[in-house]
């Protein structure tokens, strides 16, 4: 039996915000999307079961851990990444540039070779180039692959933001050609330049060339305010194709998002909510809740009674409080479930919203207070 070809169909427009169905032959995703982080092939404290029951569509995974730990020979072996995991929902990886730059001392770019780099857990050299990027990703098996790209750290440097940003073209067409034709998955350019609004548009424009089956904003969220990320968007949201889906990498907050599916993204992926959720730290409608203040141990409400897909409001804030002062690991599962709940739920109103053409009335009201 065929395998169903990757598709990308706009539902429904309000202004630059916009709803959409991505096709998969693994499943479809609902779009403004959320994508968990499964860094090492697994939500961190969470069950694919109980990722699923929250709403999430799809899951994102690390090409540079997997390659690093457990490799991609032992995932192919299996069957690829779904397999290894027990998960069947669409997996978008990426590509590995952003870790070799945030998390390898020692690292080296070569136009040819790609990044030179030795691994954060036991110093041992790895080459990744454009070409073995694709390859690993396409070992995992995954559903949405990502480009090889140079994501240069925040900087006001142009010429230095501008030779990074056409390295990321070159390396785009040549994991383009290493793609190859693969219809039912889908390969997405990344658009770099900065904080600058000529290279944003060349990057994108050169893109646009290679004809991508999507198209990601990289290179943001390393450290600059909300304004300059929006400002970035707003810089591009008219060059964007329509007819692709747009995905902004590695953002955010809720704020973040609302922000950013006003000037036209449509898929999202963050460690916020999961690492909040580890630490404490709860997302609700009403704002953010430091679940181990002391204020909490005599509070008995739920997190959030607006919350209710998951029943998880059956947990007052005085136990969760209890089982984080006592480093209790459900305390940790709990929250952090919570935390993705919240946020498809939220991308659930924002979608609702987008339909009803009542998303700026929606916007105005939590832009400031998620």
């Amino acid at each position: 039996m065929a395998l169903k070809n990757f598709a990308f169909n706009v539902k429904k427009k309000h202004k630059y915000a916009r709803c959409g169905l991505i096709e998969t032959h693994r499943g479809n995703i609902k779009t403004p999307a959320f994508m968990p982080v499964g860094t090492q092939a697994t939500i961190k404290a969470c069950t694919i079961d109980d990722i699923k029951k929250t709403g999430s569509e799809i899951i994102l995974a690390n090409t540079y851990h997997l390659m690093i730990r457990p490799g991609v020979e032992r995932i192919q072996n299996i069957g690829g990444l779904h397999k290894f995991m027990n998960c069947d929902l669409p997996i978008l990886t990426d590509s590995g540039g952003f870790q070799v730059m945030s998390l390898s001392k020692l690292n080296k770019i070569d136009r040819e070779k790609g990044a030179i780099f030795n691994s954060h857990v036991d110093g041992k050299k790895f080459y990744l180039s454009p070409e073995e990027s694709i390859r690993i990703q396409l070992g995992l098996n995954s559903d949405i692959v990502m480009i090889m790209d140079e994501c240069p750290k925040k900087t006001d440097d142009y010429k230095l933001i501008k030779k990074s940003m056409e390295l990321s073209l070159y390396w785009a067409a040549r994991s383009k050609k290493t793609f190859g034709k693969n219809p039912h998955k889908a390969l997405f350019g990344i658009i770099q330049g900065g904080l600058f609004k000529d290279l944003r548009i060349e990057s994108l424009k050169g893109l646009l060339k290679m004809n991508f089956d999507g198209y990601a904003i990289g290179g943001l969220a390393v450290g600059e305010t909300q304004k300059e990320m929006f400002s970035v968007l707003d810089d591009i949201k008219d060059v964007l194709p329509s007819n692709k889906p747009h995905y902004l990498m590695g953002v955010g907050t809720p704020s973040d998002i609302l922000g950013a599916v006003k000037r036209g993204i449509d898929m999202f992926d963050c460690v916020m909510p999961t690492r909040s959720g580890r630490t404490g730290l709860a997302f609700t409608w009403n704002g953010r809740i430091n679940i181990k203040n002391k204020k909490y141990q005599k509070d008995n409400s739920p997190l959030d009674i607006n919350c209710t897909n998951l029943n998880l409001n059956k947990y007052s804030k005085n136990y969760l409080n209890h089982l984080f002062n006592t480093n209790e690991i459900l305390g940790s599962m709990l929250l952090t479930l919570h935390n993705i709940n919240f946020y498809q739920e939220l991308m659930t109103a924002i979608r609702k919203n987008i339909e009803d053409e009542t998303f700026d009335k929606f916007h105005d009201k939590y832009i400031d207070k998620l």
